[in-house]
């Protein structure tokens, strides 16, 4: 009776303090948010690297971080320009649910009060603060989200100017500094207020920091200029709209276009126009001199974590908000569903669990960024959002991605939903993309935005480009008899949208090749 009760009293001691024991991992979180950046990084060399007619990139702050982190080398974003796409990852919920599909619509006044990423991390105790860009800049930085006054630094002279791309001296840049320099600054100031001896040492945080290079103008310090000899730059193969790309699909690269030096050659951003060769070149390699240079700065954060003693306890996320056509197809912008646009860097490095790096080739979605933050430091797990979720506060729309963390083969779900909406012809249409290991699958259908859901048959375009003979999306073989089998299957799986390939609802998706 003693031995059994002796048992008994060990066990309920057991339950006590197992409870009752600090968390061991990392309680902390570095958000590093990165505009227009592709991936165009060392870490994505091969085939997942944008295009084999990039360079290669000058990236080894980057490329340090992803060799201990959870390296996503297939992560698509749900809708390929800022506001929209951040949006939607920093409440893991889509276009369709957040109402923002445009720069000026801000999600609470649209949709509903939804909890954001940093919101959630100061809802348990977090001190959060964000330098830069998080969000977009029309909202006001959602100062609901932060415990620490938001800090934008301001834009130097040169990066409001009217050109395209400039690359500047030390002189130029003593007097009139570039704003992702003064963003790694103030990173480096607020790393220290959480270090010892600082304001809030011993206190959990959660820090954004977000560069605005490479997005336009492509301004960079000149140093970086130098690992891309102009003589070395390459043209894109592919100058050209994808042949049988339906009107639909196609964007005139107005950003670009508002540039002085752009607007003095007559660029009109049409289907098959083209900059002339000597701008190409200068563009490309201005894109790719200003990624070093805010590499170089990722290095200044990481290097300041890692000697404020902070790296063991902080998992660092670093992602682009999108990717980027830099000519290809003939266009300089995001705001399409090709591949160059949805496809954007993001790794996570959790210590003691990604120190050696992982890297996997599973399809992943931004919107799973959020619940994997929440369940890397251990709190209370994000749930999956119901059908209509306007009134829930706080869910997700993704997955976590800890399962690939623990087993980068995992079975995980097989398809990625992207959309961007156009105005055709008096008619408001969306292009609903789904992206499988194989295939890139698109509908471009009508669309109502007073219900936010698409009319799927009135279709004014179809999009199918097969990855494994055409990674550049040259040929839309939507059409060709010989895949008419796969297209139905792919707009079948399409139509039924993101819930029927959800892991967590356990509603497995129709049999398909790829």
């Amino acid at each position: 009776m003693n031995a059994v009760l002796g048992v008994c009293l060990f066990t309920i001691l057991l339950v006590y303090v197992t409870c009752a024991a600090p968390r061991t991992g990392p309680t902390n979180v570095l958000f590093i948010a990165i505009d227009d950046l592709r991936p165009d990084l060392g870490c994505y060399k091969g085939k997942d690297f944008p295009s084999s007619d990039d360079p290669r990139i000058h990236s080894p702050n980057i490329d340090a971080l992803a060799r201990k982190s959870l390296l996503l080398k297939k992560a698509y974003v749900q809708q390929a320009v800022c506001s929209p796409s951040r949006t939607s990852f920093l409440t893991s919920r889509r276009p369709d649910t957040t109402h923002v599909y445009d720069l000026q619509t801000y999600w609470r006044k649209v949709s509903g009060n939804f909890t954001t990423l940093p919101q959630y991390f100061k809802n348990h105790g977090r001190i959060t603060a964000g330098i830069g860009k998080i969000f977009h800049s029309g909202f006001k930085d959602d100062p609901i989200s932060w415990t620490e006054p938001y800090n934008r630094p301001d834009h130097s002279s040169y990066e409001n100017g009217k050109t395209s791309w400039m690359f500047l001296n030390d002189s130029q840049l003593a007097n009139d500094p570039l704003v992702d320099d003064k963003i790694a600054k103030a990173a480096v100031i607020a790393l220290q207020d959480f270090a010892t001896g600082g304001k809030y040492a011993n206190r959990p945080f959660f820090l954004g920091v977000g560069f605005m290079r490479p997005h336009l103008p492509f301004v960079s310090p000149e140093a970086f200029s130098h690992y891309y000899p102009a003589n070395s730059l390459h043209l894109p193969s592919n100058p050209y709209a994808p042949i049988n790309m339906p009107d639909a699909a196609w964007s005139k690269s107005g950003e670009l276009i508002s540039y002085t030096d752009i607007s003095a050659l007559h660029f009109q951003g049409q289907v098959n126009e083209t900059l002339p060769d000597n701008k190409v070149r200068e563009l490309r390699r201005a894109y790719f001199s200003a990624v070093s240079w805010v590499d170089s700065l990722v290095g200044v954060v990481l290097n300041e974590l890692d000697r404020l003693g902070l790296s063991n306890n902080t998992v660092v996320s670093l992602l682009g908000d999108h990717g980027y056509q830099l000519g290809e197809h003939g266009m300089w912008n995001k705001h399409t569903n090709f591949e160059l646009a949805t496809h954007a860097p993001m790794m996570i490095r959790i210590p003691g669990l990604t120190d050696n790096g992982i890297i996997t080739e599973r399809v992943v979605e931004f919107v799973d960024l959020f619940p994997t933050l929440v369940d890397a430091v251990g709190l209370p797990s994000i749930p999956v959002c119901p059908e209509n979720s306007l009134n829930v506060i706080t869910c997700t729309e993704g997955e976590s991605l800890m399962p690939l963390v623990h087993n980068a083969t995992a079975a995980w779900k097989h398809s990625a939903f992207s959309q961007y909406p156009r105005h055709k012809h008096g008619v408001d249409i969306m292009g609903y993309s789904l992206r499988t290991d194989k295939y890139r699958f698109t509908e471009w259908v009508e669309f109502s935005y007073q219900t936010h859901k698409p009319d799927w048959t009135r279709n004014h375009g179809t999009e199918l480009y097969d990855h494994t003979t055409d990674p550049d999306e040259n040929h839309n073989v939507a059409s060709d008899l010989a895949f008419a089998d796969l297209a139905r299957s792919l707009s079948n799986r399409l139509h039924a949208g993101w819930r029927h390939v959800s892991p967590s609802i356990n509603n497995p998706s129709p049999p398909i090749v790829g």
